[in-house]
């Protein structure tokens, strides 16, 4: 299993200073959920639950053009191991593939994206003869491009009570989300770089749709 996500933890064990930003920003933050912002910008959105399994998902959120879908952002999120009861029914619902942030936002929850990483992965685009089940083929994209990387710990509050609920690596298609954009829209130290070795285990867990990985 990819080592960023064996590093999670669950909402009492955030650190004093994480915790001083969730309550922080949502106090002030007014960043659009992911699939207002793709249907703000492509017109619709809807969400394919692409693998589940033991508290890990593999989703594509996308949008329509000419009757086809296009994934917009590529997730895979790994939920925490001890979710908290006070947000079962709202997990339910996710787990039944819902929109993560939609249905936390309809329940009152505010919603914080504690970033880890910012970042770029270079594809080479679907090859003739692929399918469509990789990163390339959802999003459409047959020449060599770039994709912005958001990797981050998202956390709910509401009452001033703070919960670690997923550790999640988004991969965003080109016409969607560069890695500019990212950086104006969250905040992110440079500082707390990942290592290589980490950098090529999202790459792989990005472009390796088989599986979750040992």
């Amino acid at each position: 299993m990819f080592s960023f996500f064996e590093n999670g933890s669950n909402g009492q064990n955030l650190t004093p200073a994480v915790l001083a930003a969730a309550l922080s920003a949502c106090a002030t933050e007014t960043v659009l959920l992911n699939s207002e912002r793709v249907e703000k910008r492509f017109g619709n959105y809807g969400i394919d639950v692409l693998a589940s399994e033991a508290g890990l998902r593999r989703s594509s959120l996308y949008s329509m053009r000419n009757n086809t879908r296009i994934c917009r952002t590529y997730a895979v999120v790994r939920f925490t191991d001890d979710p908290d009861m006070s947000y079962g029914a709202e997990h339910a619902k996710v787990l039944a593939g819902n929109s993560l942030g939609e249905v936390f936002k309809a329940r009152s929850w505010s919603i914080h994206k504690q970033t880890l990483h910012i970042g770029s992965l270079d594809v080479g685009g679907l090859n003739a003869g692929e399918t469509r089940t990789g990163i390339c083929g959802l999003m459409l994209l047959s020449d060599q491009c770039t994709l912005a990387l958001h990797a981050y710990q998202l956390l709910l509050i509401r009452s001033k009570q703070v919960f670690e609920y997923a550790t999640i690596v988004e991969a965003h298609h080109p016409d969607y989300l560069h890695e500019s954009d990212l950086l104006e829209i969250y905040r992110y130290d440079h500082s707390d770089n990942m290592s290589v070795a980490d950098l090529a285990d999202l790459a792989d867990l990005i472009m390796n749709p088989g599986g979750f990985g040992d």
